[in-house]
């Protein structure tokens, strides 16, 4: 597989009074999953737009396979790029059509084996138009964790050697969130993928993880290493389980007051 990404000092604002970005430097080898972490507004999202070359960088320079983007056709960019973002724009038009705008001229077998790789193959077959069904204005017919599948599909179907995860489930609830996380693991594997996470149980299996605070990366390592480490990644790692803990005792609370009131 090809697609090694690598920022090399990179520095960049939106405007030269408020950098975001300070001297930042990560490399991810082709094939594998670089994660990026740290608390909002420290820069994460910034990383993914500028891949995308949504925006220019004042120094520095990103590469993909050695090449510098700033150099290369923004279409062509575009094309090495999959990206699933926090919020899947959706056309009002068919299930079909949104997930074959991945890439032009796909055929039918294409696209459901697209939809079969997202998990959703079979959820489609159960509307009332299969593929043909439409999504309504802005995918409002669609819950957002099949609005997430969707854009999954669509990306596969791009087959990108370059994958970005711009905070791709932290809108859905957790068991969704499982759910959708086996399957872009799944996509990932074959492919240079970076991770923006606010949830850092979606990346304890990244080969690295970079933790960003106020645009510059303060820690890095790999989960394990960055957890004994004792850093900010540890304390967010911390506040994070004491508040899944909290989630799921107040997920059993209603059982329990059931059973109190029952004589249990």
């Amino acid at each position: 597989s090809t697609g090694e990404v690598r920022f090399d000092h990179v520095d960049f604002g939106y405007d030269p009074e408020r950098q975001i970005l300070h001297d930042v430097s990560f490399t991810v080898p082709a094939g594998k999953t670089l994660a990026i972490v740290g608390p909002s507004g420290a820069g994460k999202s910034t990383i993914a737009r500028i891949l995308f070359r949504f925006y220019d960088i004042q120094s520095g320079s990103v590469t993909i396979d050695g090449q510098d983007i700033a150099q290369v056709q923004q279409q062509s960019l575009r094309a090495a790029i999959g990206i699933v973002p926090q919020d899947m724009v959706l056309f009002n038009d068919t299930v079909g059509y949104n997930i074959a705008y991945g890439r032009e001229g796909a055929s039918q077998q294409e696209i459901e084996a697209a939809a079969r790789a997202a998990q959703i193959h079979d959820f489609i077959l159960t509307l009332p138009l299969g593929y043909e069904t439409r999504v309504g204005e802005r995918g409002l017919k669609l819950s957002g964790g099949e609005k997430q599948r969707v854009a999954i599909a669509r990306t596969l179907l791009k087959d990108p050697p370059v994958l970005v995860l711009d905070e791709a489930t932290s809108a859905l609830d957790s068991r969704t969130e499982n759910e959708i996380q086996s399957v872009l693991s799944a996509i990932a594997r074959q492919r240079t993928t970076l991770v923006v996470a606010h949830r850092l149980s979606t990346v304890v299996d990244a080969d690295e993880i970079i933790v960003l605070d106020q645009g510059r990366i303060v820690e890095r390592g790999r989960h394990a290493d960055l957890v004994r480490a004792d850093g900010l990644y540890a304390l967010m790692w911390a506040r994070q389980a004491a508040e899944r803990a909290e989630e799921s005792s107040s997920e059993i609370m209603p059982d329990r007051l059931a059973a109190m009131e029952a004589g249990g």
